[in-house]
């Protein structure tokens, strides 16, 4: 069951994403890219996977692969050879020919800029959809919940929840739209830099306002 927000638990919410704010200014998304396809791409490459080798892997790979028919006409093992840095890369090649080939027959290779259409690819989640649609198409319909979101929001009690589609709901409760864009940069930033897996909660600068649920 989702945690019943009060007034005050919502106030307090905002004010540690204030100083989340100011702690990691200048927002970005941590994936490169230069367009929605090949944000889709790079989506795909990213699942458990770090940022750093996806952007290494792409920077090579759009220069041998450059539209959606270079890679639904690619032989399967020289793509896999292209990604063979990224996790799961066989899987990971199989779903990128199928998804470029259903761009092309489908969509005239232009990537769909609706939930409902990108749920259909192969290899592509609810997380990855919000994803694209914010950071291709600045289309907010939600809010990205990777694991660091999973963690931290978590500890910092903004949800009680461990399924990700119901702590999006949880923080689209708490928080206003205007800021669902780049909530899961300020909670990837911090799980990243303090709130490790193994915390350090004596450094954190929240260490005041958050309940460090489930911190021993």
């Amino acid at each position: 069951m989702s945690v019943v927000f009060g007034s005050m638990d919502k106030e307090k919410a905002n004010k540690m994403l204030e100083a989340l704010k100011k702690a990691y200014p200048n927002p970005h998304h941590y994936i490169i890219f230069e367009n929605p396809f090949q944000l889709l791409i790079a989506t795909v490459l990213s699942a458990q996977c770090k940022d750093e080798i996806v952007n290494e892997t792409t920077k090579m790979l759009f220069k041998k692969f450059k539209k959606p028919e270079d890679f639904m006409e690619a032989d399967l093992k020289n793509l896999e050879k292209a990604i063979k840095s990224v996790t799961f890369a066989k899987n990971k090649a199989k779903h990128i020919k199928k998804l470029c080939e259903i761009l092309v027959n489908d969509f005239n290779g232009k990537v769909p800029e609706t939930m409902e259409e990108l749920v259909k690819f192969p290899g592509i989640g609810r997380k990855s959809a919000n994803a694209i649609l914010q950071h291709a198409f600045n289309k907010i319909e939600g809010i990205v919940v990777d694991t660091h979101v999973i963690r931290v929001s978590y500890r910092m009690g903004w949800t009680n929840e461990k399924n990700p589609e119901k702590i999006e709901k949880d923080l689209m409760k708490l928080f206003d739209k205007k800021d669902w864009k780049w909530i899961q940069f300020y909670l990837k930033s911090h799980g990243r830099s303090v709130c490790k897996p193994k915390p350090k909660c004596n450094e954190c600068f929240l260490r005041n306002l958050c309940p460090k649920a489930g911190v021993k």
